[in-house]
């Protein structure tokens, strides 16, 4: 089964294609170590929250965007692995001595999918979310997060993926936990959705948020901790 990597970062906003050429060769190594795909999403439509949001995630200045970013790997076992290599090889010590962001602030853990719906391509538009679920309400999370999906598929979504935190650590600066403010009885959820467009993610959402099934959706955990946002693709190999 496939396993997920998930990232979030604030990068500045003038080293843009400082980090896109930053990504593009790291990949050359997760791609060695086994990873089969790689996707960096520039934050295009993240908006503030209340309680819980992206850029209070990773305490991303005003002059700071995030990025929502992800490594595929076709299991844990590979996943593991390649962590284990890329510990050794002075190629990554390099990257991560000369990274164009803060690495101290990016959250990072690895997550396994429990729904996986659709055909994955290049997207142009992502939407992304980090939530934190009960542990035991995963199955009546599993069973909504089918139902979200089989709707945004209806009005244009092309694949929706939901993983369920597996190696989630904690941070010294911030991590997924304290971005949703987890509970000890809760367990962080990476989710995101892939769109042609962001003018099909428009016009989907619009179309969705409508629909007397979504209204209808009875929610298995706090949606006022959960964060989201829109990302547009810079990097997807």
């Amino acid at each position: 089964m496939a396993y997920i990597e998930g990232f979030v970062a604030a990068v500045p906003r003038g080293n843009k294609e400082a980090y896109r050429k930053h990504a593009a060769g790291a990949y050359s190594l997760f791609k060695e170590f086994g990873a089969t795909r790689q996707l960096e999403a520039w934050g295009d439509d993240v908006p503030e929250g209340k309680v819980t949001d992206f850029k209070g995630a990773v305490k991303a200045n005003p002059d700071e965007v995030v990025v929502f970013s992800l490594l595929e790997y076709p299991d844990k076992a590979t996943r593991d692995k390649a962590n284990q290599k890329m510990m050794n090889d002075p190629k990554m010590k390099d990257m991560g001595a000369n990274m164009p962001f803060d690495g101290k602030r990016m959250i990072y853990g690895g997550f396994q999918p429990i729904n996986d719906s659709g055909k994955s391509g290049r997207p142009g538009y992502v939407d992304g979310s980090i939530l934190a679920v009960p542990r035991a309400n995963k199955d009546a999370y599993r069973e909504m997060a089918d139902k979200h999906a089989a709707i945004l598929k209806e009005y244009g979504a092309t694949r929706v993926v939901d993983s369920w935190g597996d190696d989630v650590p904690d941070g010294k600066v911030t991590d997924y936990k304290g971005a949703v403010k987890a509970t000890p009885e809760e367990t962080v959820v990476f989710s995101w959705v892939e769109w042609p467009s962001k003018e099909v993610r428009d016009s989907g959402w619009e179309k969705a948020m409508k629909d007397p099934r979504m209204k209808d959706m009875k929610l298995p955990f706090d949606g006022k901790r959960m964060i989201y946002g829109g990302f547009a693709p810079i990097l997807d190999q």
